[in-house]
């Protein structure tokens, strides 16, 4: 059921924004993508979704038209293809950050990411241009885990200081609440996280790094 809606303007063309009651759409935040997808109604009218960003705690869905009625009751469909590549995304970027530590010094810091369909960036503080052996090891490190195929566990509801002493690693720029998720990969890897990522790190199938 759609419980709000505003039109709004953006890039100088009107779009709208929608609150549901339940959704399935993950909204943008952490430097990951809101989902993309569609609406549908029981007669088979149907709104695509552009985009997924948060807002006061709540999940608004971006559109470009409205519903013809919005008393229907939808069924909300996500972009599986486009969240699957986010997904494969998203996990890297975890594993990028333990190879850089490990190959760079645990002095390396996450300082930003974009994680989106089709690529992922990561920002780092570190005190050297990388060398092209590092790269290289960089690379394999990461690869390494995924051809180790290692499953990924997710406690959704762990109080902030456990998880802190249980060694996860916390971005203290960040804002955590009183509980947090952690996201768990083979013996290595204890993060905090609140995004989408996939279930064994064997989906993420090659990692390459280009400028």
């Amino acid at each position: 059921l759609i419980t709000r809606y505003r039109a709004i303007e953006q890039k100088k063309k009107t779009v709208y924004q929608l609150v549901f009651n339940y959704t399935p759409f993950y909204p943008e935040g952490g430097g990951q993508v809101g989902d993309k997808g569609y609406l549908e109604s029981a007669n088979g009218d149907i709104v695509y979704i552009l985009d997924t960003k948060r807002e006061n705690n709540v999940a608004v869905h971006i559109a470009k038209h409205l519903p013809k009625n919005l008393t229907d009751t939808f069924t909300a469909v996500v972009d599986s293809n486009q969240r699957f590549r986010t997904e494969c995304n998203h996990t890297a970027t975890h594993l990028l950050h333990q190879a850089l530590r490990e190959v760079l010094g645990s002095h390396v810091e996450q300082k930003g990411s974009a994680v989106h369909s089709k690529y992922l960036r990561f920002d780092f503080s570190h005190f050297a241009k990388i060398t092209p052996e590092e790269l290289k090891d960089i690379e394999s490190f990461v690869n390494a885990r995924i051809e180790g195929k290692l499953d990924l566990i997710v406690q959704p509801a762990v109080p902030l200081e456990q998880a802190v002493s249980e060694g996860a690693m916390a971005l203290f720029g960040e804002k955590y609440g009183g509980e947090v998720r952690v996201l768990e990969m083979g013996d290595f890897s204890l993060e905090l996280c609140g995004g989408i990522h996939v279930q064994n790190t064997k989906d993420i199938g090659l990692f390459t790094i280009s400028f």
